[in-house]
């Protein structure tokens, strides 16, 4: 799978449609960490189009957040994204948001990770380092399994994501935990 879109002008379509910082850093963390993934699971050949997907897999999510993912299909085309990348952004809301299922592993990924981004940069915005360097496994298993933690993230979703992966719950922390430490420092500029 190869991106038809520089990373340059997937940042463009990504901002084109949001201003939030806040979005745009989500967009980045997931880019990231889907880089990492790539490279660890064998997929090294397409690590720029799965960090294209975690970048603009939420684009339509700030102006359009009642139609995320049914937008987006529109918003892609119109940026000049392909049909696989469009499967693919697609499948990380199924079930929530979208009938499009993960088939590929990167689309698992997508799906797993996500959710599970946002609830790892909520622990470490709490933390004093403010960062995931210095977080433990077992710190982010107690805040997962605190249901008043990050609310917003799904558990059910991070856990439906390990099993279609065929990982532990563990596995998927410990993985997703590695992946933004490992590119955290690309984050800050």
């Amino acid at each position: 799978m190869k991106s038809n879109l520089s990373r340059e002008e997937a940042l463009e379509l990504l901002k084109k449609y949001n201003k939030e910082p806040f979005h745009i850093l989500h967009g980045r963390t997931v880019e990231g960490v889907m880089k990492w993934f790539a490279r660890e699971l064998g997929y090294g050949e397409e690590e720029e189009f799965w960090g294209t997907v975690g970048l603009l897999h939420d684009i339509d999510f700030e102006l359009y957040p009642e139609e995320h993912c049914k937008k987006a299909p529109e918003l892609l085309k119109e940026g000049g994204v392909g049909e696989d990348m469009i499967h693919a952004i697609c499948s990380h809301g199924y079930g929530l948001c979208s009938d499009v299922k993960p088939e590929h592993e990167m689309e698992k990924v997508l799906f797993a990770s996500d959710e599970l981004t946002g609830l790892i940069g909520a622990a470490a915005r709490m933390r004093p380092s403010k960062s995931v360097q210095d977080m433990e496994l077992s710190s982010l298993k107690k805040k997962f399994k605190d249901k008043r933690f990050a609310a917003g993230c799904s558990r059910d979703v991070i856990k439906e994501g390990a099993e279609q992966l065929g990982w532990s719950l563990d596995e998927l922390l410990d993985k997703t935990l590695q992946a933004m430490r490992a590119c955290e420092n690309d984050l800050a500029e």
